[in-house]
């Protein structure tokens, strides 16, 4: 295989473990006493910080999930390298905990049903916000595929779109209730922590309905810093697109939980859409 379609982590030993025995234990050590059953979804929301700081939302809500055998994952592109609606769509990445492949068949049919995507590898190649969920998957599920699509554009309208033109290509039988669209996005950023809560309530109320419109309304009027906004309006288009009706909240904390500093934390929360 050629080098530029092996993706292989720059994060690892930075926001993760280097190695692998590393990360199990410290996924391990997130959901001990916290097992719950696990249930088939639609879509999800995790977010993607150091696993010091998120990891334990990750873990507990991927914890909660069925996880099937693709993984359509949807990431802000915080570089501003490639284009701005970029999917991937063939090769492999690679973590601490193994090599995960690209679903090349689905990742094709789904950039040949958009105007809006381009096959970009260069988005991904340094950007974080995918590479993280990934030794998270790979935790729970041995083996599954991966379509991976990174967004620059805030624009709602072209998001929709875009979650749209997902799902008609998951409706497909092949397809069809084998496929999870997980969406990463952090919240609030570096406000005091009674203040990122009560913002991100505000945001995570409109994700819970599965009312992206009203997302961003909520984004703009109290000027919600939420990184992941993009890959989260298209989860939803794509998710009610596909049959679903609720959004349930897995779990909710800051990095003042963690750092017990409250003057200034980020947001992190863990949603499941059926």
């Amino acid at each position: 295989m050629e080098s530029s379609k092996l993706r292989l982590p720059v994060v690892a030993g930075k926001f993760y473990p280097k190695d692998s025995e590393g990360i199990n234990k410290e996924i391990s050590d997130f959901i001990k006493g916290n097992e719950e059953p696990k249930t088939k979804v639609i879509g999800c929301m995790l977010p993607h910080a150091g696993y010091i700081y998120s990891g334990r939302v990750a873990a507990l809500t991927l914890a909660r999930i069925d996880i099937p055998d693709r993984v359509v994952m949807l990431g802000p592109n915080h570089t501003g390298n490639g284009s701005v609606c970029s999917i991937m769509t063939e090769g492999i990445w690679q973590t601490p905990l193994g090599k995960v492949k690209i679903d090349k068949k689905l990742a094709s049919l789904i950039l040949s049903g958009s105007k809006y995507l381009e096959d970009d590898n260069l988005a991904h190649q340094d950007e974080h916000s995918l590479e993280v969920e990934l030794p998270m998957i790979q935790y729970f599920k041995d083996d599954f595929e991966i379509v991976p699509i990174a967004f620059i554009t805030q624009e709602l309208e072209i998001l929709k779109q875009i979650g749209e033109d997902i799902a008609a290509v998951l409706k497909v039988s092949e397809y069809k209730g084998r496929t999870m669209i997980l969406a990463s996005s952090d919240m609030t950023h570096y406000e005091a922590d009674s203040q990122a809560r009560a913002k991100d309530k505000k945001a995570i109320e409109a994700i819970l309905a599965l009312d992206e419109d009203r997302l961003m309304r909520e984004i703009s009027n109290f000027d919600i810093s939420m990184c992941g906004f993009a890959p989260v309006a298209v989860m939803l288009s794509a998710a009610k697109a596909l049959g679903a009706k609720i959004g349930k909240l897995a779990i909710y904390q800051t990095s003042g939980d963690v750092t017990k500093d409250k003057t200034s934390v980020v947001g992190y929360a863990g949603v499941i859409i059926n």
